[in-house]
């Protein structure tokens, strides 16, 4: 599994092209030469961004529901809405398509959130209003997501 580590901030011009920037490209050489996916995401008006291999595991999962069961099917079509297979240029930019840039409304302002395997596209001040929600007791989440896992041979908990 690819650990991405970090947030970064960058800028998209006006035909949705974002330079990755050199920290996370470090990260990310690995997997460079397959591509990347890209969707919409399930909880936020942010963009996901999934190196092809991480892609690859999230759809072996999806491909084992059973297409002849509604939800199933219903939850298939929405979670692959706008999917799209990206590839760095030459000039080391990915293109964001002009769907997903109003899906999430990107600006120039970007924010490159690192989530585990794959990678948060945010607007900027969407993001700052994310992780700053007053409404979201973060001690009480850590708790709620984390609390009962204990694990003596990782020495975290």
């Amino acid at each position: 599994m690819l650990n991405l580590i970090g947030v970064h901030e960058c800028k998209m011009d006006a035909k949705g092209r974002v330079m990755i920037p050199s920290a996370l490209k470090r990260q990310l050489l690995p997997v460079l030469e397959k591509g990347f996916v890209v969707k919409r995401s399930v909880f936020q008006k942010c963009l996901e961004l999934y190196p092809m291999e991480e892609w690859e595991k999230v759809m072996n999962k999806v491909n084992k529901l059973n297409r002849f069961v509604k939800k199933n099917n219903d939850f298939i079509r929405m979670f692959t809405a706008g999917v799209r297979v990206l590839e760095m240029d030459s000039n080391g930019r990915l293109n964001i398509p002009k769907d997903l840039m109003n899906f999430a409304g990107l600006k120039s302002e970007l924010v490159l959130s690192s989530s585990v395997g794959m990678i948060e596209v945010w607007n900027k001040d969407a993001y700052e209003a994310s992780i700053n929600d007053p409404e979201v007791d973060f001690g009480a989440l850590a708790e709620d997501v984390m609390g009962s896992l204990n694990d003596p041979d990782d020495g975290v908990s």
